[in-house]
C-alpha cells in the first residue's frame, strides 16, 4: 500500500473535534487514508513520498455544496438583472449546448475550483439539450482527479405548463426519471472515500411539477441517493409559490417530502423562524451561496440563525454566471463579511456586527459543513480514518505581508489566494500552484470558443 508523508508545515489546521493548529505539523498517509497526524517529529520518518511544507499552511480540502459548471460558458451576461430576468436571459443561450460543451465548461470550472482550494465538489446540472448528459461532466471532474458529486437535475414545466423555463429546455418527466436511474446505476460509489457520487436534484419549484418532485424524492429515497434543489432564494420566487401553490417555498417543499438529512437546498435566504426551525429538527442541509446571492440581489441569509440552531450549512459558489468566479476561499471570506453587514436582529431590526462571524467559522462551513450537506463523514477533516484530501498554502507571499502573526486569519481576510499544494485521495494534483498533468491553455481556447459561438448563436466549432 502505498504512503505519503507531509512534514514540517510551518501550520497545520485539523479541523478536527478538538480544532487543533498544530505548529511544525504534518501527517502520514496509507492506501489514500490518513493514518496519523501531529507534530513531525511524532510520524514516520519515511514513506513513499515525502512532501516538505515548509512555509506552508495547511487545511482540510475545501468543498464546495453547490455550482452549475456548465455557466462559465457565459459569464457577465445579465449583468443587472435579478433571478427571473437573468434566468429568461440565459435559458435561449444554454440551449445551444452540447455534450462538448458541457464537458469542456465543467473541465474549466473544476480547474478554477482545484486551484482555490476545492478537492469536493457538487454540481447541479439541471438542462440537457442536444445529446448532452451527466456523463460528460463526470468524465471532466474524473480526468483532473477532484472528489465530484454530480447532481442529476431536471426541468419539466415549460412556459406553457405555466413554468419559468422555455419549452425548449425542458424534458418529459418519465425521460428524466429514466436517465436518473442510469446514472445512479452507472456512476453512484456509496462505499467510504467514494471519488463520485450522484444525487437528484429537480431544479427549482419554478421548474418542475409537483409529481416529479414526489417521484424524484422516492426514487432516490429507493437507491439512498441524496436529493437537492434550490430553494427560497429571491422574494419573486415566494410570490410564485404563494400564487401557484398556495404555500411559501419551505412549506410547499415540506408537504412533497423534501425536508430531512438526506435533503440540501441551496440559497434559502427567506426563511422564517419556524422554517429554521424545521430544517434543524429534520437534519434538512442548505449550501450558502454568499456571492451569488450579491451579485443577483436575492439577499442576505440567515447563516448564523442556521448555525445556532443546528442546521448543517456549507458553500456553494453557485453558477458561474451568477458569481462570475469558482473560488472557494474567496466565498468563504464573502460568507464571513457579509454576516457581518447583515449583523444581528434585535427587537426586528438587523444590526452590522463585527464578532458575528470570523474566520474559523468561515473554514469551517468550507470544510467540516460543507462535508456534512453532502452527508460525508470521511472528508472536511484532517484525522486518522479521513480521506487523504488536503490543501497547502505558501505564507511568504505579498498577499499575505504583515499578517503571518495570524496565518489562518490571513487566509480569509486578505485576498484570496490559489493553492500552492493540493492532494486529493492520495493523488497530488496541485503542485507548485500548477495543476499536474493538465494543459490549461488549450482547454481554455477551446472554451472560449465554445462560449463566443453560443453567445453568438452560431455552430459550435467541431
Amino acid at each position: 500500500m502505498p504512503t505519503l508523508l507531509l512534514k514540517n508545515a510551518d501550520l497545520l489546521v485539523t479541523m478536527d473535534g478538538a480544532r487543533r493548529r498544530i505548529a511544525g505539523g504534518g501527517l502520514f498517509v496509507r492506501d489514500n487514508i490518513i493514518e496519523q497526524v501531529g507534530p513531525t517529529a511524532e510520524l514516520p520518518a519515511s514513506a513513499d513520498r515525502i512532501i516538505d511544507a515548509r512555509g506552508m499552511a495547511i487545511l482540510p480540502g475545501l468543498v464546495n455544496t453547490h455550482h452549475h459548471l456548465y455557466q462559465t460558458l457565459t459569464r457577465c451576461l445579465a449583468q443587472d438583472d435579478g433571478l427571473f430576468g437573468w434566468l429568461r436571459t440565459l435559458y435561449p443561450i444554454w440551449a445551444r449546448m452540447n455534450g462538448e460543451a458541457v464537458y469542456v465548461s465543467a473541465k474549466v470550472g473544476l480547474a478554477e475550483l482545484l486551484l482555490s482550494g476545492c478537492t469536493t465538489s457538487s454540481d447541479h446540472l439541471y438542462l440537457y439539450p442536444n445529446g448532452s448528459r451527466i456523463d460528460d461532466e463526470i468524465r471532466a471532474a474524473q480526468e483532473l482527479g477532484i472528489r465530484f458529486h454530480a447532481t442529476r437535475g431536471s426541468m419539466s414545466l415549460g412556459e406553457s405548463q405555466g413554468g419559468l423555463p422555455p419549452d425548449s429546455v425542458v424534458e418529459g418527466e418519465d425521460a428524466i426519471l429514466a436517465d436518473c436511474r442510469r446514472a445512479i446505476e452507472t456512476f453512484h460509489q456509496a462505499e467510504r472515500y467514494g471519488m463520485v457520487r450522484v444525487a437528484l436534484a429537480p431544479c427549482s419549484p419554478f421548474s418542475v411539477t409537483a409529481d416529479l418532485m414526489r417521484e424524484s424524492a422516492a426514487l432516490a429515497r429507493s437507491y439512498g441517493v441524496r436529493l437537492h434543489t434550490h430553494l427560497a432564494e429571491t422574494l419573486d420566487e415566494e410570490q410564485f409559490c404563494l400564487e401557484t401553490f398556495g404555500h411559501r417555498p419551505v412549506a410547499y417543499v415540506e408537504s412533497l417530502g423534501w425536508t430531512g438529512d438526506d435533503v440540501w437546498h441551496a440559497h434559502c435566504v427567506h426563511m422564517s423562524d419556524a422554517e429554521i426551525s424545521l430544517f434543524a429538527r429534520t437534519g434538512t442541509g442548505v449550501a450558502h451561496c454568499p456571492s451569488s446571492n450579491m451579485r443577483l440581489a436575492s439577499g442576505i441569509a440567515p447563516v448564523v440563525a442556521w448555525r445556532q440552531s443546528g442546521v448543517p450549512v456549507g458553500l456553494g459558489v453557485d453558477g458561474s454566471a451568477s458569481n462570475d468566479s469558482s473560488h472557494m476561499l474567496a466565498e468563504a471570506r464573502q460568507a464571513m463579511l457579509l454576516q457581518r453587514v447583515g449583523g444581528r436582529v434585535a427587537g426586528g431590526v438587523a444590526r452590522p456586527d463585527p464578532t458575528i462571524m470570523g474566520a474559523q467559522q468561515a473554514l469551517e462551513l468550507a470544510t467540516l459543513g460543507g462535508a456534512a450537506v453532502l452527508g460525508r463523514d470521511d472528508i472536511g477533516a484532517l484525522a486518522p480514518g479521513m480521506a487523504a484530501d488536503f490543501i497547502g498554502y505558501r505564507l511568504e507571499r505579498l498577499d499575505f505581508a504583515g499578517a503571518l502573526h495570524d496565518p489562518l486569519a490571513a487566509l480569509v481576510f486578505c485576498t484570496p489566494v490559489n493553492v500552492d499544494l493540493s492532494v486529493v485521495n492520495g493523488r497530488v494534483r496541485v503542485q507548485e500552484g500548477q495543476i499536474v498533468d493538465i494543459e490549461l491553455l488549450p482547454l481554455i481556447q477551446r472554451h472560449n470558443a465554445i462560449s463566443r459561438a453560443m453567445i453568438r448563436d452560431e455552430r459550435l466549432p467541431a
